[in-house]
């Protein structure tokens, strides 16, 4: 019976962690933007095309 409690309170303890590890990620602002990503696949990149330099020959 004794392990029940062991196992509950460390249950419990786990649980805070991550809890408060959800809570700092929340207000640093993890999961502000949940639009983007979900929409970015559907664009094509643009592809930059390399500037050709001009080569003075002499």
């Amino acid at each position: 019976m004794s392990v029940i409690y062991v196992l509950l309170t460390i249950s419990l303890v786990v649980a805070i962690i991550f809890f408060i590890a959800f809570i700092i990620s929340v207000r640093h602002g993890q999961y502000d933007d949940s639009y983007t990503p979900s929409v970015r696949m559907l664009f094509e990149d643009e592809l930059v095309k390399p500037k050709k330099s001009k080569v003075k020959s002499k």
